[in-house]
């Protein structure tokens, strides 16, 4: 990748967006999304290849394996449950994948205590050329809400050459007419800078395309998700995709970077492994009570990259309790050692400060100024840095 070969790339083009864009304060007012989104979507695994089954399956790992227990709480369903409408034009589920129909496997899903998900799209057709909801929002949002769905994932497909910005709202507006609070996911996949635009239209918003599952394409959609940083809060979010931990392309080290950066930019975190017949290594990566409490931290400030030494970096997000969460980053193929400066957070350098490291569950150093560590090749370590007076 040039931006591996060529940081000053990442560089200039963070402080060129930094300095022409102002921060969007509004905020879609459905009362969700006051922190990230976290659950489970079946894309990055199953793709097209869903059935009533394997989501009622996913419901009950959920619960048997304790994922509910850390916050997970969304099972979502992404493209191709959709087949037709009916002459009435109302959307109807696959009658092969699910013969029991939408309405019923929601109930299950909140039988057990979590929340159910859909997918449509800002288009004639979905992605996969089921039908989709231009034209048919309002149709479409009574059907969901009739159906006990609590969340919407809204894709950008087949969109008749409409702009987003007006293709969006119309559904932000049919969903909020409906009564019922419905997580609005705008996955328009950062073609018109919905950061800029999308905090007053849904609850978060793709600010990439799609994520696949190698370190190249994780820790780009990471650099491409830091540029909107500001734009980010309490009720809306920037979306750099779903994660793909476990899905067997990235080593455990790369995975584990990617569930930290994620927590680190209050990204969603919606799972994207078969969590029936996840690992060990993924549900301990998954399941780090104190990564996702950076994520889900009521300050709801998105960390941004704050230094950068060609492939060595630092990121920092401040705390609602007045601790920083950092991450010390090494994109480079080999191990490396790298200092986080109080300064970069920013922290008062003649600040005592105790040093927890997030990953081994422990405190390392009580310390002034800088803080020090050996970091693998495209590994991460992580800390939580408490000002002592705290």
């Amino acid at each position: 990748d040039s931006h591996m070969t060529w940081p000053m790339d990442r560089v200039v083009s963070q402080l060129f967006l930094l300095c022409s864009l102002t921060s969007v304060a509004l905020s879609e007012d459905n009362g969700l999304g006051r922190v990230p989104q976290m659950g489970w979507n079946s894309w990055n695994h199953f793709g097209c290849r869903i059935s009533d089954d394997i989501i009622r399956q996913t419901t009950d790992a959920f619960i048997t394996s304790g994922l509910n227990k850390f916050g997970y709480r969304y099972v979502n369903i992404d493209d191709c449950w959709a087949a037709s409408r009916d002459s009435n034009g109302i959307v109807q589920a696959d009658p092969t994948a699910f013969p029991k129909g939408i309405a019923d496997l929601a109930n299950y899903v909140h039988s057990k205590g979590l929340l159910f998900g859909v997918y449509s799209d800002a288009g004639n057709k979905t992605c996969a050329g089921r039908p989709g909801s231009l034209g048919y929002e309002t149709n479409d949002a009574q059907t969901y809400a009739g159906w006990g769905v609590d969340y919407l994932k809204y894709d950008n497909c087949n969109d008749n050459g409409i702009d987003p910005k007006v293709r969006y709202p119309v559904m932000r507006d049919a969903l909020n007419k409906t009564g019922r609070p419905i997580f609005f996911s705008i996955c328009e996949w950062g073609v018109e800078f919905p950061a800029t635009w999308a905090p007053e239209v849904g609850n978060s918003w793709r600010t990439t395309g799609d994520i696949s599952d190698s370190w190249s394409s994780m820790i780009t959609r990471a650099d491409q998700n830091n540029l909107w940083a500001q734009f980010a809060g309490p009720g809306g979010w920037n979306d750099p995709d779903m994660l793909e931990v476990g899905n067997g392309g990235m080593t455990t080290t790369e995975y584990e970077t990617h569930f930290s950066l994620w927590c680190l930019m209050k990204a969603p975190l919606l799972i994207g492994t078969d969590v029936r017949t996840m690992n060990n290594d993924t549900f301990r990566i998954l399941t780090n009570i104190e990564v996702i409490a950076v994520n889900q931290d009521s300050k709801g400030v998105q960390g941004r990259m704050v230094n950068m030494t060609g492939d060595l970096e630092v990121w920092s997000a401040p705390l609602s309790d007045g601790a920083f969460a950092v991450i010390l980053l090494n994109r480079a193929d080999t191990a490396a050692s790298i200092t986080a400066w109080w300064k970069d957070l920013p922290l008062d350098p003649n600040t005592a400060a105790t040093v927890r490291d997030l990953w081994q569950h422990q405190d390392v150093d009580v310390t002034k100024g800088s803080v020090t560590a050996d970091v693998a090749a495209h590994g991460v370590v992580m800390y939580r840095i408490t000002p002592a007076s705290l």
